[in-house]
């Protein structure tokens, strides 16, 4: 093999007393990808931050070890010298693309702001540069988009232009950080095939990092294992998933969520002995419409958005119903229309059999004790300067279910069913990892005793073990209270681990809905198949192929249906 294109030894970085990277070693080759894989806080970002000098300098410090590129130490440059490197020879691209890219910015300026600065390009040659980029990276109307500012642009179509803004200068390492974890599974495998595409066409290396294991093995040649800090393992990405040496390696790939592994279940496994059957219908809505209004502020289909479209379904008490399609298909609107959280054009909506629309803003407060909702982003939901007891006890005050020492026994033993103790109530939000967050959620929508709980994209920013967990979690107090789950995500394998049935949304309509051995054995729809057939395996040995590119929002159904069958077809 030749020499190493980057060499890091005994990497370590501390935040405080927090060691962060602990005597971190590994090589990266010209033309391989080297995945840093573990949970977060393991320390896999932080280690590539700092070969950039992109570390926040009050809070972290390099407390040793070199990395070794081109002759040169990257931890040893100066500011200037560490400008020339970045973005010019080691690119980067991040989990979230909308933060990276300048708001305020055409797409077009920014663009071209690297290859005038790095390369002493003329602003028409930039352009012309930028054009091609923009081609490479499959983008439609190259010459429109260099006008457009972020906000206009989808999140797999900013990605595509992160993609091309790192790529246009030809950098010897690419490193990508998360690259598509907030991306829905047909635009992840359009993103994963674009960076095998342009790693081929430039002989560009490849540092990913991520915590999911399908991309790993879709992408990596080999695999970094890192816990704590620590580099636990390394070896071939088929030696690691074939045959791991580290116990927190094997117990890391133990948890990954396989897509099939329950195909021949009718649906959740039991996990207490006496699970609570489907029995009475808690949910029902039918013919739900939602138009957004357009730039006018003109309501209807020529000025506005169509959200929803005849959107119908019912889910039972034990049951949990999972709405699942891509981003902009209509289900965390669906989601939040059955709460009232946001009003519907028409349609009716109704909890226990009561009409959910005719309620009064008192009536509806009272009916939201048998309704709740989790969020994808824990942090997010819960207020920073409220300790989590409180936070946990107000929907109980709200509603005057317990006060006093009553409310208090009652926080605490929330805390003890979700896995938490007792004496965290006096903490704050900021002081939990994600996983906990999501569980003082939990406890928090539990509080009031609730039938229905919506839980949108409730682990999807959750490290595998941790969702795991989580999932876990669900599936039990579902289980052993008789909740009923309407479940929204666009991970087809945790919706194998948790619904009885399933409903395939795609422009604002269902298009098929079934029971899940049903829809994810033998879908009847082509669109189901190509969110099936995206969706990464977590096994290297599989074969590697570029999916086509499906224009899932832009394409005619009937345009659609033949792509998609074609390839199901071919699969």
């Amino acid at each position: 093999m030749s020499a190493p294109l980057l060499q890091v030894r005994d990497l370590s970085v501390a935040f405080g007393p927090v060691q962060a990277v602990d005597g971190l070693s590994y090589d990266l080759h010209a033309g391989e990808t080297l995945a840093i894989v573990g949970e977060s806080g393991s320390g896999k970002s932080v280690s590539s931050m700092a070969l950039l000098g992109l570390l926040p300098p009050r809070s972290a410090r390099i407390e040793g070890g070199t990395a070794v590129f081109d002759g040169q130490d990257l931890l040893r440059l100066s500011d200037r010298d560490q400008r020339r490197v970045r973005g010019n020879r080691i690119a980067m691209i991040f989990q979230e693309p909308m933060t990276s890219l300048t708001p305020v910015l055409r797409i077009g300026q920014q663009l071209t702001e690297a290859l005038t600065e790095h390369r002493g390009l003329s602003q028409r040659a930039a352009r012309q540069k930028a054009l091609e980029m923009l081609r490479l990276v499959d983008l439609s109307d190259p010459p429109r988009r260099m006008r457009q500012f972020p906000h206009e642009l989808s999140g797999g179509m900013r990605q595509r232009v992160m993609i091309a803004m790192a790529m246009a200068l030809e950098p010897d390492i690419l490193i990508a950080d998360e690259p598509t974890t907030a991306l829905d599974v047909t635009v992840q495998a359009e993103i994963l095939g674009l960076m095998r595409d342009m790693q081929t066409r430039f002989g560009t290396a490849i540092l990913l990092i991520t915590h999911d294991m399908g991309v790993v093995a879709e992408m990596a040649d080999r695999v970094v294992v890192m816990h704590r800090g620590k580099k636990v393992e390394e070896g071939p990405v088929r030696e690691i998933f074939g045959s791991p040496r580290a116990d927190y390696t094997a117990a890391l790939l133990a948890a990954v969520p396989r897509l099939g592994a329950r195909s021949a279940e009718d649906g959740p496994r039991p996990i207490i002995e006496q699970p609570a059957r489907p029995g009475e219908v808690v949910l029902r809505a039918e013919g739900m419409c939602k138009v957004f209004a357009g730039r006018g502020g003109i309501f209807g289909r020529s000025g506005g958005t169509v959200a929803m479209e005849d959107v119908g379904f019912s889910v039972r008490a034990g049951e949990t119903l999972a709405l699942v399609g891509e981003s902009g298909s209509g289900k965390s609107t669906s989601g939040r229309a059955v709460l009232r959280l946001l009003e519907v054009d028409a349609g009716r909506i109704e909890l226990e059999g009561e009409d959910m629309r005719a309620l009064s803003t008192r009536s509806l407060r009272k009916a939201r004790r048998a309704m709740q909702m989790v969020f994808q982003d824990p942090f997010a939901a819960l207020n920073p300067r409220i300790s989590i007891g409180r936070l946990i006890a107000e929907p109980m005050v709200i509603h005057a279910i317990a006060r006093g020492s009553e409310l208090e026994d009652r926080v605490a033993e929330l805390l003890r069913r979700v896995g938490l103790e007792a004496d965290h109530m006096k903490r704050f939000a900021h002081e939990f990892s994600g996983g906990q967050r999501q569980r003082i959620c939990i406890a928090r929508a539990l509080s009031v005793g609730p039938k229905l709980i919506v839980a949108d994209e409730p682990t999807s920013a959750l490290d595998v073990s941790v969702q795991a967990q989580v999932l876990e979690l669900m599936l039990e107090l579902q289980q052993s209270m008789g909740l009923a789950y309407l479940f929204i995500s666009h991970d087809m394998a945790v919706v194998e681990e948790m619904a009885h049935r399933v409903a395939v949304m795609r422009q604002g309509r269902i298009v098929e809905m079934g029971p899940r051995r049903d829809v994810l054995n033998a879908p009847r729809h082509p669109y189901t198949g190509a969110l099936l057939a995206a969706v990464p395996k977590p096994d290297p040995t599989a074969q590697r192929q570029k999916l086509p590119r499906l224009d899932l929002k832009d394409l005619p159904m009937g345009s659609l249906a033949q792509a998609a069958t074609d390839h199901w077809v071919a699969q």
